[in-house]
């Protein structure tokens, strides 16, 4: 191999340079030099115009474009030189490092989505996280989700509350604004970033709600649970009656859960709290019998046999057909029909109900307490009946 020339080293250590190249040729300028050579996107040799100079006891030597592509005359490539020398313009060189630096801090920078991804990775089994997922997809991700922590303004907050009220209930804005105050929570707690710099405010969520069938109600909706043709549906809302499993409870049911032989339920992390068991009662177990089993280790699968995280379309399909009140929620109606009947029934105490329901505190429990009260003022009441038979009958001394 020949000797290479310093244009020739210059020439293939700039990608936008020709592939050929010829000696250097002087102009009037001086420090401006030019070679001919085909440059990307061109067939035959043309000028491409190069810079020396010195600045800071450095030799510098750079390119400044061709003709064609950069339009550059020596007279241009003279001008780009004394503003060079004079440090008003960088080199190509401080303009390469510019560039790196900005790349790199932009990987530094620590955006709503980032954020996201490394809470998840950092959680991989944080109860919830599947739910989490869905709505920050849905409602969180388009509009925040390339900003950062410091930049989200309240009017970006209020504008997703306000879309989220006309269409979804309190409770659905709230979960996610609390995904957004939970995201920011962690960026600072991981010194990732600055957090929001406001307050969100959370809208008030009245969750004291008891929703209850009466057997009118529980007739046509029995009925209409066994008319539908989706049996994942229909034996998912029988479970929901004759256990009162939650809804996420009964999505996560495994088949391992379920202990035949014994008799009894195991409930993963209900609510956030300890693993618990409730009993398998006779009528359960016959559903369950009768439920189809395949391949996928939840009772009621999703898609592609993973947990299930909606049925909502065939259980108002249902609750439709049976009539029931719009605002009857088929799931969590269904727990509370549960609880209830057995409140009402006058068989079940407060204690007892409150560990079938999986409640960690007797609060919750205390919204079926009037259930409760009127049953035992009905068995009361049975005290009256007698005495009044005795009464109408001649006592002798």
């Amino acid at each position: 191999m020949g000797k290479r020339s310093k244009a020739d080293s210059i020439i293939e250590n700039d990608n936008s340079a020709a592939i050929h190249a010829t000696k250097r040729s002087k102009t009037i300028y001086p420090g401006v030099y030019f070679i001919r050579g085909i440059v990307s996107g061109q067939t035959k040799p043309e000028p491409i115009y190069y810079i020396r100079y010195r600045r800071d006891s450095r030799q510098i030597e750079e390119k400044v474009g061709s003709k064609s592509i950069d339009d550059m005359t020596p007279a241009r490539a003279n001008n780009i030189r004394s503003e060079r020398i004079k440090g008003s313009q960088p080199s190509n060189k401080e303009r390469r490092e510019t560039i790196k630096a900005q790349k790199q801090a932009q990987v530094n920078i620590w955006t709503v989505d980032k954020i996201w991804q490394e809470y998840k990775d950092t959680n991989p089994k944080i109860k919830g996280i599947i739910f989490d997922e869905s709505r920050y997809r849905k409602h969180i991700m388009n509009s925040l989700g390339k900003k950062e922590l410091r930049d989200i303004e309240p009017r970006d907050i209020d504008l997703i509350r306000n879309k989220l009220l006309k269409s979804k209930s309190q409770a659905t804005t709230k979960n996610v604004l609390e995904l957004i105050r939970r995201i920011s929570n962690f960026a600072v707690k991981r010194h990732l970033c600055p957090g929001l710099n406001h307050t969100i405010h959370m809208p008030k969520v009245n969750n004291i709600r008891t929703e209850f069938l009466n057997e009118e109600e529980l007739g046509r909706l029995w009925a209409s649970i066994n008319q539908d043709t989706n049996i994942q549906a229909a034996n998912l809302m029988k479970l929901a009656l004759l256990t009162g499993m939650r809804r996420g409870e009964l999505f996560k049911l495994r088949w391992k859960d379920i202990d035949f032989k014994r008799g009894f339920i195991l409930i993963k992390d209900p609510k956030g709290g300890p693993n618990v068991v409730i009993p398998l009662n006779d009528a359960s177990r016959m559903v369950l019998d009768n439920h189809p089993r395949d391949s996928s280790p939840y009772v009621f699968p999703g898609r592609n046999g993973n947990q299930r995280t909606d049925i909502n379309h065939q259980v108002n399909r249902i609750k439709k057909r049976a009539r029931l009140p719009k605002d009857f929620r088929p799931l969590h109606g269904l727990r509370h029909t549960y609880a209830s009947l057995l409140a009402s029934s006058g068989k079940v105490d407060m204690y007892v109900l409150q560990k079938l329901l999986t409640h960690k505190s007797p609060f919750m429990t205390q919204r079926y307490a009037h259930l409760h009260d009127k049953a035992l003022m009905s068995a009361s009441s049975l005290i009256g009946d007698i005495v009044s038979k005795v009464s109408n009958h001649d006592v002798i001394d």
